[in-house]
């Protein structure tokens, strides 16, 4: 499985973006996807994650209300729509796979890694 990262940029402070991660693969539609953050000098970080169908969600406190994680399995894509976005938002955001069908928010439990594409807010 090959995941592949884009949508970053520089935004100012309370500006909006939309990442977008395709992957290659069969059976993406029956799979976990999540979005993970790291930022300079820190660990990498829970952002959102989503079940195979869509139907449940989670999100990471510091993002919640201003982010929206989604899924087109027809597609194999899945986006993060970020709004109202802060200067502590600055970061490489990175998606993930898990080949289970079971929502997580631990990074070790996921499978394949895409490339990672930057954030920047500026203030």
């Amino acid at each position: 499985v090959q995941l592949q990262a884009s949508g970053g940029g520089l935004v100012q402070a309370g500006g909006s973006l939309r990442l977008s991660c395709a992957a290659s693969g069969r059976t993406f539609s029956n799979h976990v996807m999540g979005w993970f953050r790291q930022a300079p000098g820190k660990e990498r970080e829970f952002v959102a994650v989503i079940s195979s169908t869509g139907s449940i969600t989670s999100y990471a406190d510091s993002v919640k209300g201003r982010f929206t994680i989604s899924r087109v399995n027809a597609k194999n894509t899945v986006y993060l729509q970020m709004n109202g976005l802060k200067p502590e938002d600055t970061a490489v955001y990175y998606c993930a796979e898990r080949n289970l069908a079971i929502v997580t928010i631990k990074p070790h439990a996921f499978d394949s890694w895409g490339q990672g594409t930057q954030v920047t807010v500026s203030s």
